[in-house]
């Protein structure tokens, strides 16, 4: 099975060159010009590997990034300019595997896209996949949509089950609301950040007040003692 790269690149022919080149070696492609149509290509999509410039116009590249990241661990390739070095570090603290300083030699880049993918495909290969959680006295089971504590069941709404299930994962992690928000409701929910309030107050009720904790001026965490 080919595998298949996403090209986020607002310069046209710089893309479409990265693209037959990646189809001449046999890779499955698809391209987007602006940040958004790139992240709305990612979520409707599958891939194997993205391809991301940082100067993108809607929403540059970190950004973008941000959004790939709260939900997938499919490796992403920065493409940066040579002055941008506070960029790229702020690229790969984000999450970012990789980046390439333009302009580069295919050939280079080509070396890069392979490793990560072999990286990546042997880590998912070793990989447990999780299906459970615990924090403290509270047991979620992801296969059978159970939550209970203290060996008791808590009925939660799927809204709800979803945003603990959040937390679980991001264990001692701040997160803002804009982040929770994209991570639970989706990118394409415009509505208030106020409904991530909403949503943690209904899990204290039926949890206890001191499972998610306020972090002012930034957003919430779930910590371990």
């Amino acid at each position: 099975m080919k595998n298949n790269i996403l090209i986020i690149e607002d310069e046209p022919q710089l893309a479409r060159l990265l693209q037959l080149e990646l189809q001449f070696e046999e890779f499955d492609t698809a391209i987007a010009h602006t940040g958004r149509e790139g992240l709305e290509a990612f979520q409707r999509g599958s891939f194997d590997l993205v391809l991301l410039d940082i100067m993108l116009p809607e929403m540059n590249g970190l950004e973008v990034l941000k959004h790939i990241r709260a939900k997938s661990l499919v490796p992403v390739i920065l493409l940066t300019a040579k002055s941008d070095v506070k960029d790229k570090v702020e690229g790969l603290n984000l999450g970012a595997n990789d980046y390439v300083t333009k302009p580069f030699e295919f050939e280079e880049l080509l070396a890069r896209i392979r490793v990560n993918l072999r990286y990546h495909s042997a880590a998912a290969a070793v990989a447990p996949v999780i299906n459970e959680y615990r924090y403290g006295s509270i047991h979620v089971n992801i296969d059978s949509h159970t939550v209970t504590q203290d060996g008791k069941v808590v009925e939660l709404t799927p809204r709800e089950f979803d945003l603990l299930v959040h937390f679980m994962r991001n264990t001692n992690i701040v997160q803002s609301r804009e982040q929770i928000l994209d991570a639970v409701w989706g990118f394409d929910y415009y509505g208030d950040t106020n409904v991530v309030d909403v949503y943690v107050r209904y899990l204290r009720q039926k949890l206890g007040n001191s499972v998610i904790r306020t972090v002012r001026s930034v957003g919430y965490v779930m910590k371990e003692e």
